[in-house]
């Protein structure tokens, strides 16, 4: 039996709040434990009010960065040893919140990225799905190239007609909704030769999840699961696997 584990994680959320409830589901579920006191603790912040980040980017809405900041500023004297942020496209401020934390921020591409050689895929052409400052800005597309990926994304007729508007159904609950069209996204990624697809917005996986899973081509990648895995990696860095 092992020793409660003494790591506080800060989980900055709120962005949407059902992808950091998610967050914290995948979290407690992917803990290999045998007791309540085997998990990992957590400090859940929770802050829907944070200005929308594709609008903030866009620069047709209010900027978040002071929002993502203090609640940075609230996980760190809350206890915490180390932040994640299971939203992507908050992460196009991850330089400047790196610059303002004490605290170490684990970024969600690299997480990803560990979950993509763990599939040990033949071919390395992947889809990246997510919204459309993740893509424009590419988060995942530069990262994922300086590890070797041949990172591949939707047209604009796929966004503008699948993706987006699942998203938006996802935003508003309507999970079942989204499937379809996200599978449909996910299958024409595949029909252009990628072998698997990250989904590079914590509310896609949402609607992926809603439906059945043999509905999609390629294995996929869920960065909520991503992170969540990386996060176990940090609060266990002794811990086999």
């Amino acid at each position: 039996m092992s020793e409660p584990n003494d790591r506080i994680l800060g989980v900055l959320g709120g962005m949407g709040p059902l992808a950091s409830a998610q967050f914290m589901l995948r979290l407690t579920l992917l803990t290999p434990a045998s007791r309540d006191q085997d998990h990992i603790p957590a400090i859940l912040w929770s802050d829907p009010r944070i200005p929308d980040r594709i609008a903030g980017r866009a620069g047709t809405g209010p900027d978040p960065l002071p929002w993502l900041l203090r609640g940075i500023d609230g996980l760190r004297q809350a206890g915490c040893a180390a932040i994640v942020i299971p939203c992507n496209t908050a992460h196009a401020w991850y330089p400047d919140m790196v610059a303002h934390s004490p605290l170490p921020i684990l970024h969600i591409v690299d997480a990803a990225a560990a979950d993509l050689d763990a599939l040990h895929l033949d071919s390395r052409r992947i889809g990246v799905m997510g919204t459309v400052p993740t893509l424009q800005l590419r988060l995942y597309q530069d990262r994922l190239a300086a590890l070797g990926w041949d990172c591949i994304q939707p047209t604009d007729d796929e966004m503008r007609r699948l993706i987006l508007p699942a998203i938006a159904q996802v935003k508003v609950n309507r999970l079942a909704e989204a499937h379809p069209p996200l599978a449909e996204a996910v299958n024409l990624l595949a029909a252009r030769g990628a072998s698997a697809v990250v989904l590079g917005c914590t509310e896609i996986p949402l609607g992926i999840l809603a439906g059945p899973s043999d509905a999609l081509r390629v294995p996929v990648i869920d960065t909520i699961d991503s992170l969540a895995r990386a996060s176990i990696r940090w609060a266990r860095p002794t811990a086999e696997g």
